[in-house]
């Protein structure tokens, strides 16, 4: 059975679902969306999700949106094992509570920063920058100190879903070296991932090429 996947390479949420889909052998229907020209505002797309929003995956008669439930799912239905996310409770607890740190305050306080900047011309404030910093400060000392990967010695899918996050903040150039434990990991992420260069790291540079032309003076 074909797995649809709607999505655009800038965006980190989509990158993430990229990755699961590579660390288990899932090749996705990949359907790209230029969200810059509407199209995930036409009739057929909002009619398959009417919040019209990426990252979207239609595996049979599933739609499902929002990239960390995306990534469960998927490992949960195609994965060949439990490592990325383990059926034991109290390890998927903690992957869990990555991966809603990732959606609530990490990925939210660059999302609140950045977006209206980039796409809206809004100035950046001093306040929402320290947000991502304090957001940054408590991956780096307390999810990252003593264990190699975020949720443990092993990956999983919360590394996935904070790789994409980080290194979009990253690419904005916000500065990463007071956080030795977050750029140690980043940096391992890069080199291990499955598909880190041709998924993630490919969709960083359109993005970066997209912000410098959107702020451009």
């Amino acid at each position: 059975m074909t797995v649809d996947f709607y999505y655009t390479p800038g965006s980190p949420p989509c990158r993430a679902v990229l990755l699961a889909a590579k660390a288990i052998g899932l090749e996705l229907n990949l359907k790209p969306l230029d969200l810059h020209h509407g199209e995930h505002l036409k009739p057929e797309f909002v009619k398959i999700n009417p919040q019209h929003c990426v990252p979207t995956l239609v595996d049979g008669d599933l739609v499902l949106w929002e990239s960390r439930a995306i990534i469960v799912y998927l490992v949960q239905k195609y994965g060949k094992d439990d490592s990325l996310y383990p059926k034991d409770p109290k390890k998927q607890a903690l992957v869990n509570q990555r991966l809603y740190f990732d959606i609530g305050t990490l990925y939210a306080a660059f999302a609140d920063q950045y977006y209206p900047y980039i796409f809206a011309g809004v100035p950046k404030t001093d306040d929402k920058e320290k947000k991502i910093a304090e957001a940054l400060l408590l991956l780096d000392t307390y999810y990252l100190s003593g264990t190699a990967w975020a949720a443990g010695d092993s990956i999983t899918l919360a590394d996935l879903s904070l790789a994409a996050s980080v290194s979009t903040i990253e690419a904005v150039d916000f500065d990463l070296s007071p956080f030795p434990n977050v750029s140690k990991w980043l940096s391992k992420a890069k080199t291990t991932l499955p598909g880190y260069q041709e998924l993630n790291q490919k969709g960083i540079d359109g993005f970066k090429i997209m912000v410098a032309n959107l702020t451009k003076k």
